[in-house]
């Protein structure tokens, strides 16, 4: 609890807000780094990703590649990148873009490999050109996949711009390390409460992106497809009285006459 507390005192200092190493300018940092990243991985991820989905040959060797870069710890690249010379934020981003690279590859490979033979087959069958069919066709059916992986992308590289500081990057990183330089674990604690706050914050405002991005007939086909039997039922209770009410009043003439 006085770890907790100290956490509170610190961010509730107005002191550490400010200035060139503030939390507010440390925030900024760390945003722009991991947009950097997304986009540098974004780059090379979608296209790849949208040429393999569409060719539907390949793409799981082309997976399977991009997903081996995930054993490879994001520390360890940025050891590397500062051994060779590289430090401070452009370590950073080289390293977060790796990182970053697949889940935009495999969302996109996914999304694209989920459309209907059926949707592609009469795409061609009205004239469409394959390069006119992807982007007409395809790439709005596998909106909500890309979106997903975007998504998922920028979280985790928002979670790993941290390590920045290890590097002489900055970003609210800086915050957790100065912490463990003084030993003053309540600022440690305040680092990764902000660290955490963000990521929470993107995740919220990408769901929402997300959301709005996905066509309104794949919203309502997913809104259909997870309708319950439960609600099924509650609907036909509501409208079986209206409907069974002439089979009732026949009955009851049926029963007096007899």
């Amino acid at each position: 609890m006085e770890i907790l507390n100290e956490a509170f005192l610190w961010l509730n200092d107005p002191l550490n807000w400010t200035g060139r190493n503030g939390v507010i300018a440390l925030t900024r940092d760390h945003i722009v780094v991991s947009v950097l990243a997304v986009l540098l991985a974004a780059v090379v991820a979608l296209p790849t990703g949208l040429w393999l989905g569409h060719r539907r040959r390949g793409a799981t060797a082309g997976v399977v590649v991009a997903n081996t870069t995930r054993a490879l710890p994001t520390l360890a690249l940025l050891t590397l990148l500062a051994a060779s010379g590289l430090f401070g934020n452009t370590a950073t981003v080289l390293a977060c873009a790796v990182f970053a690279v697949p889940p935009l590859l495999t969302n996109t490979v996914t999304g694209l490999g989920e459309v209907d033979a059926d949707v592609r087959d009469a795409a061609r069958g009205v004239g469409m050109s394959g390069t006119r069919s992807l982007w007409a066709v395809e790439v709005p059916l596998a909106v909500p996949l890309i979106a997903a992986g975007i998504r998922t992308a920028s979280v985790q590289v928002l979670a790993t711009v941290p390590l920045a500081a290890l590097v002489g990057g900055r970003s609210l990183g800086t915050i957790v390390v100065t912490g463990f330089g003084t030993q003053d674990y309540g600022q440690v604690l305040a680092g990764g409460i902000l660290v955490a706050g963000l990521c929470l914050v993107s995740e919220g405002l990408l769901a929402i992106a997300q959301h709005v991005l996905t066509p309104r007939g794949l919203r309502a086909l997913a809104r259909d497809t997870s309708d319950t039997p439960s609600r099924r039922t509650r609907r036909s209770k509501i409208t079986s009285p209206a409907l069974a009410e002439p089979a009732t009043t026949g009955s009851n003439g049926s029963g007096s006459s007899a």
